[in-house]
C-alpha cells in the first residue's frame, strides 16, 4: 500500500498546489493568470499526474473518487480510508506550502466559495453533484487504465479525458459553485484561509453524492453490457449442442 499512498499524496499535493496556487498568483499578479488559466492549469496537472502515477495508485487524488470506487466494488474499505487520509495529507501540505510562499493569504488561499448571493447554497450543491457525477462517470469509463496494477499508458486518452473535463468544468462553472468536485481541494485551503467555514459542507455533500450516483449508474451499465454480451454466447452454445445432437442421431 505504501507506494500507492505516496502516489496519492504527491498527486493530490500537485493538484491542490496548482489549482489553488493559480488563483493566488492571479491575485498577486493583478490578473496575469486569468480565469481561463485558473481553469486550464488544474486540468493539465491532473492529466500529467495520471500519466505519472496512474499505474501505481489509480490516480484518484480526490476523496469523492475513492468513495466512488469503493461503492463500485473496485476498492476495499480499508484501502479507501487509507487513500482519503493520503489525499487529505497531500492537500494540507500543498496549502501549507503556499501559505509559506505567498504570505498574506491572497485570494483567501484559493478556498472554494459559492458565488453568493448570485448562486445560493442549494444551487451550488446541485452544481457540485452534477459536475462530480460527470467526472466520476468519465473516470469509471476509463478505469481499466486507472486501477492499481493497470498501466495508464495503454490508452493515452485517459489523462486527456479526465484532465480535459476538469478544465472544462472549472472554466464554465467556476464562477458559480467554484467547481471543486473534490473535498480535499476544498478542505485544505479552508484551514489556512481564515474565511468562514459555513460553506464547506457544500464541497463535501455535493461531490460525495455525485460520485455515488455515478457509481450506481456504472454498476447498472456494467451489468447491462455483461448481460448483452452473454446472449450471443448462449445462442452459440445452444447451436453447438443442437449440431452435436443432430450428429449423434445421424446413421
Amino acid at each position: 500500500m505504501w507506494p500507492r499512498l505516496l502516489a496519492e499524496l504527491i498527486g493530490t499535493f500537485a493538484l491542490v498546489f496548482v489549482a489553488t496556487g493559480s488563483i493566488m498568483v492571479d491575485q498577486v499578479s493583478g490578473g496575469a493568470v486569468t480565469h481561463l488559466g485558473v481553469a486550464v492549469t488544474p486540468g493539465l496537472v491532473v492529466a500529467a499526474m495520471i500519466y505519472a502515477v496512474g499505474d501505481i495508485s489509480g490516480a484518484h487524488f480526490n476523496p469523492a473518487v475513492s468513495w466512488g470506487f469503493w461503492l463500485s466494488g473496485r476498492l476495499r474499505p480499508r484501502e479507501a480510508v487509507a487513500y482519503v487520509a493520503a489525499q487529505l495529507a497531500g492537500a494540507t501540505l500543498a496549502s501549507f506550502t503556499l501559505w509559506l510562499l505567498l504570505p498574506g493569504r491572497p485570494a483567501q488561499m484559493g478556498a472554494n466559495l459559492p458565488a453568493v448571493p448570485a448562486v445560493p447554497a442549494v444551487p451550488a450543491v446541485a452544481f457540485e453533484v452534477v459536475l462530480t457525477f460527470l467526472l466520476m462517470f468519465i473516470i469509471l469509463g476509463v478505469s481499466g487504465n486507472l486501477n492499481p496494477g493497470a498501466s495508464v499508458r495503454r490508452e493515452a486518452s485517459a489523462g486527456v479525458a479526465v484532465g480535459g473535463f476538469v478544465a472544462l468544468a472549472i472554466w464554465f462553472a467556476g464562477p458559480t459553485s467554484a467547481a471543486s468536485m473534490n473535498p480535499a481541494r476544498a478542505f485544505a485551503p479552508a484551514l489556512f484561509a481564515g474565511t468562514p467555514l459555513r460553506f464547506l459542507w457544500i464541497y463535501f455533500a455535493g461531490p460525495l453524492a455525485g460520485a455515488a450516483l455515478a457509481a450506481g449508474c456504472g454498476r447498472v451499465l456494467r451489468r447491462g453490457s455483461e448481460a448483452a454480451a452473454r446472449v450471443p454466447v448462449s445462442r452459440a452454445r445452444r447451436a453447438m449442442r443442437a449440431r452435436r445432437r443432430t450428429a449423434g442421431n445421424a446413421p
